[in-house]
């Protein structure tokens, strides 16, 4: 490949990533070769390899296989007469090998965060395709947006991983930028506010560091779950939590589980997020993983209108990569780079030959007796009381829940499922499902039983 030839594949990037993005990440890639299928890119620092690899290599590989080149992975290498830039979070971040690496570089100059932070152009509310399990932190993330009194506060988005936290915390971001560009906006992870504290203490600024913090309008950490344990960062948290309150400032916080739950999380800090407003960011249901795909379906259409998919595809892929929309937007952008490379349709064969690594590790591994044993731990019943003959109302209704899930959540066919059930009949298992469908319209305590079953069962 020719530096040309990077050059006009940087154009197409620009227009994707946008020019804030493109101007701090992609222009300083320096193309130097391709070998055995590696393209190698000059970059300045190791940050900026590490951060490029993280967030935008799925998206340069599938531009160079689409210009034609075969390209199988990136690799960054720091030129060595390059100049080191002060990404000080890149160089000097507290020693803790469970900590991923931060999405956000720093600010050089930390009051100026909002603008110098390289919030993903794809991650607005355009772009959220939102759904039942994910309405409410939608909604909530769009009020706070406004930028408009603090009815709330803070604000606590928690969910498991790829279910679209960050997605509702950068457009927080997008739409406060747009609406209120008076206001200071702060939005970091958890490790980085963690190494700011570090520094600060280390170079004595700890007033600089204060200011910082007390000084914002909105405040907004990721993955608030990385200060627990660390008790010195975690009691600086919650002072600047108070002064931020105090002062009728909003803050925003994203956990991978509902405060409460996070471990070595202190008790005041655990109360004081608690006393806003906390929601839950559901797995996805099929209806939702579907519009996703639909959604991005749309996206990669505008730049590539000759690719077609078959019907059934988008529908396969949504019922089968069910707990992770990372997977899932990543099993769809290896399926376009491929279709692309060999000139194909993108059908069924095609989807399950590409994706058979993906598609094995998706594959439902829940079991009857796993559902059976977690009913009756929920409903505080012995298992041979889910599995005997006893008809009494307080075992029958745990009973048509665990036939319903395992309906619901296995491949088991209902006469599979009576013989597990003490040897019942078919028709008995059916009944049961039809049941608890029916309760789950007007009962709401049912509803919830079931769906707190089945996340816990997909966990």
């Amino acid at each position: 490949m020719t530096q040309e030839k990077w050059g006009q594949l940087c154009q197409k990037l620009l227009k994707t990533v946008g020019q804030n993005n493109y101007t701090t990440w992609i222009e300083p890639l320096e193309f130097q070769a391709l070998e055995d299928g590696v393209a190698v890119f000059s970059v300045p620092t190791n940050f900026m390899g590490n951060y490029v690899s993280q967030n935008f290599s799925d998206l340069i590989l599938y531009e160079l296989n689409h210009s034609g080149e075969a390209v199988q992975r990136l690799a960054f290498r720091v030129a060595a007469n390059s100049p080191v830039r002060p990404m000080r979070s890149a160089t000097a971040r507290p020693a803790n090998n469970d900590m991923p690496s931060a999405r956000v570089a720093e600010a050089a100059d930390p009051m100026d965060a909002l603008q110098a932070a390289p919030l993903d152009p794809r991650f607005t509310f355009d772009s959220f395709v939102v759904g039942k399990p994910n309405e409410l932190a939608h909604a909530a993330a769009r009020r706070v947006s406004e930028g408009g009194p603090v009815t709330f506060n803070p604000l606590v988005l928690y969910g498991g991983v790829g279910l679209g936290k960050t997605h509702l915390m950068h457009a927080i971001a997008w739409e406060l930028k747009t609406r209120r560009p008076d206001l200071n906006v702060l939005y970091l992870s958890a490790e980085q506010f963690m190494y700011r504290f570090v520094q600060a203490l280390r170079e004595r600024r700890m007033m600089d560091f204060k200011h910082l913090f007390r000084s914002v309008d909105v405040l907004m950490v990721d993955d608030v779950q990385f200060i627990a344990g660390k008790d010195s960062t975690q009691e600086e948290f919650f002072h600047t939590f108070n002064a931020l309150v105090d002062q009728n400032k909003q803050i925003i916080i994203s956990a991978d589980r509902a405060p409460g739950e996070i471990k070595d999380l202190e008790d005041r800090v655990k109360s004081r997020l608690q006393c806003g407003l906390v929601v839950d960011l559901h797995p996805t249901d099929y209806e939702l993983r579907l519009g996703i795909l639909q959604t991005k379906v749309q996206m990669y259409r505008a730049n590539y209108p000759e690719l077609v998919i078959a019907d059934g595809v988008l529908e396969f892929l949504a019922h089968r990569i069910s707990t992770n929309v990372r997977v899932l937007e990543g099993a769809l952008t290896r399926l376009f780079a491929f279709a692309s490379l060999v000139g194909r349709e993108i059908d069924m064969e095609l989807t399950q030959d590409c994706l058979a690594d993906v598609l094995r590790a998706s594959e439902r591994k829940i079991t009857v007796e796993e559902i059976q044993r977690k009913v009756s731990d929920y409903y505080n019943i012995r298992l041979s009381d889910i599995i005997g003959p006893k008809r009494l109302r307080s075992y029958a209704r745990p009973r048509q829940v665990a036939m319903y899930l395992c309906k619901q959540l296995t491949s088991r066919s209902l006469p599979e499922i009576g013989r597990r059930f003490g040897g019942r009949d078919h028709t008995t298992v059916m009944h049961g499902v039809k049941r608890i469908e029916e309760l789950k319209m007007v009962d709401g305590q049912i509803a919830e039983d079931v769906e707190m079953l089945r996340r816990a069962l997909e966990a």
